[in-house]
C-alpha cells in the first residue's frame, strides 16, 4: 500500500482554524441583502446575477450587490472579505470551473461563513472535489457548497439561465431556506 501524501492548498492560503460552524441560517430572505462574488471567470457575473433575481422574484430577497475578486485562484482580499460581510446578509460565490479557482470559491464561503455570513459557493461539477479538498485543507470538511453542470464559460445567456434554475433547490437548500 502507497503511504499517503499531504494534501496541499493549490491557492497558497495556510490551513484555516479548525472551525466548522455554519454562520446561523435566515429563517427567511425577506428583505436580506445579498452580496454576489464574482471570480472574474466567463459567466460568473451572468449566473449570480440570475441566482440574485431568482432569490428576489421568488423569495423577496432584498437588494443585490456585485462585488468583483482581484483574482480568479486565490482567496478574496481581507478588505474585500470584511466590506462584503459589512454590507450583506448573505453571499453567493462563483463560479468555480478550474482546479483553482474552485478551490478558492470554496475558501471564500469558508471565510465568509467564519465571519458569520451565510454563504453559498457553487463550482462546476467536474471540479467539485477540488473544492472538497480545500474545505478539508480548511478544517471544515463539510461545508457544503453545491455545483453547476460543467462547462460554464462557453454558454450562451439562456444556458447559464438554466444553469441558475438547475442550482437553484441547492442553494437554498444550503441557506436553510425552504423552496416555495
Amino acid at each position: 500500500m502507497a503511504p499517503q501524501e499531504a494534501l496541499l492548498d493549490p491557492t497558497g492560503m495556510g490551513a484555516g482554524a479548525d472551525d466548522g460552524t455554519l454562520a446561523a441560517r435566515p429563517v427567511s430572505l425577506r428583505g436580506l441583502r445579498v452580496g454576489l462574488l464574482d471570480n472574474t471567470k466567463p459567466n460568473a457575473t451572468m449566473l449570480l446575477e440570475e441566482i440574485a433575481a431568482i432569490l428576489q422574484r421568488d423569495h423577496a430577497a432584498g437588494e443585490a450587490t456585485l462585488y468583483t475578486k482581484d483574482y480568479f485562484g486565490t482567496p478574496l482580499s481581507e478588505p474585500l472579505l470584511e466590506r462584503i460581510a459589512a454590507e450583506n446578509d448573505i453571499v453567493i460565490t462563483a463560479v468555480g470551473d478550474c482546479g483553482s479557482c474552485s478551490a478558492a470559491t470554496v475558501a471564500d464561503g469558508i471565510m465568509f461563513e467564519r465571519a458569520g455570513v451565510p454563504t453559498v459557493s457553487i463550482t462546476s461539477d467536474s471540479f467539485f472535489m477540488s473544492g472538497r479538498a480545500m474545505a478539508s485543507v480548511q478544517g471544515f470538511p463539510g461545508f457544503e457548497f453545491t455545483a453547476v453542470a460543467h462547462p460554464m464559460a462557453s454558454l450562451s445567456e439562456t444556458e447559464v439561465r438554466e444553469r441558475a434554475a438547475a442550482v437553484m433547490p441547492e442553494v437554498l437548500r444550503i441557506l436553510g431556506v425552504e423552496e416555495g
